[in-house]
């Protein structure tokens, strides 16, 4: 059995501002998209640096708002709704990722016609560095001691004392979640896009794995308390907006792979 390690949330406090550790994480993910995104761009026509600089900064707003308000509107609308301030206190955690998805998603429709691009030649280009931002994600939710996974009575169990967790061994869901999410879903898409794939499949390869990563990973993670089990005593609402992902990854696999065919 582990226990948590008692990171302190606050990196650093300077009179009344605090820097938390939750912030520098997306901070963290969103160089490592512009880092890659240069290191891409390098490679492909009609993409340079200033190109991916705008990317970054729309992408990084449409995360953040749509993340916000996906966890507002799809996780604890009434207690938001009783202390409406409570939705700017980004540093306490509180983050959908479909609810961010929807955000880039927008924010890559506006940076296509800005920049005269296709809208799947721009998420073509940005899914193999989105998983990156995900996985340090993943990582705040860690040091903030949320989002921890089921109770086990495996050797790999951790304890998180001072919360909500009951002082029970349980999965660090976090852990699971930034590694598949993370680390793994970006080497499958950064191999996978390295050859020349169709317009939409590298979008639909993104879709899939993370859809299906996270499916399965919400049998080892808590469900939210203030919704529980949404049908089955076992289904989570994590399940139910992943099961879109994996549709639309499929769908647009096959139409990106049917299109190219349909050209040769």
């Amino acid at each position: 059995m582990l226990k948590y390690p008692h990171i302190d949330p606050v990196l650093i406090k300077i009179g009344p501002v605090a820097v938390h550790w939750y912030g520098i994480m997306y901070l963290i993910g969103f160089g490592a998209v512009w880092l890659l995104g240069n290191r891409r761009a390098r490679n492909r026509s009609g993409w340079d640096e200033q190109n991916v600089s705008d990317l970054v900064f729309y992408g990084a707003v449409g995360a953040v708002l749509g993340g916000r308000l996906g966890y507002v509107l799809f996780y604890n609308l009434d207690s938001y709704l009783e202390h409406p301030l409570n939705i700017f206190h980004i540093w306490e955690g509180g983050m959908s990722f479909h609810g961010g998805l929807i955000g880039v998603l927008a924010a890559m429709a506006w940076f296509a016609r800005k920049t005269g691009k296709r809208f799947f030649d721009v998420t073509d280009f940005l899914a193999p560095m989105a998983p990156i931002g995900l996985g340090a994600g993943r990582i705040g939710n860690f040091i903030n001691g949320e989002l921890w996974g089921r109770v086990t009575d495996a050797p790999w169990g951790m304890v998180f004392p001072g919360t909500e967790a009951g002082g029970l061994p349980r999965h660090p869901s976090q852990l699971y979640e930034a590694f598949c999410e993370g680390l793994l879903l970006f080497l499958i898409l950064w191999i996978f896009s390295r050859n020349t794939r169709p317009r939409m499949a590298v979008s639909g390869m993104f879709l899939l794995g993370y859809g299906a990563f996270r499916f399965l990973l919400e049998f080892f993670r808590m469900p939210d308390a203030q919704l529980g089990f949404i049908a089955f005593d076992w289904v989570t609402m994590g399940q139910i907006l992943s099961v879109p992902l994996i549709a639309g990854g499929v769908i647009l696999l096959v139409l990106a792979y049917r299109t190219r065919q349909a050209n040769d």
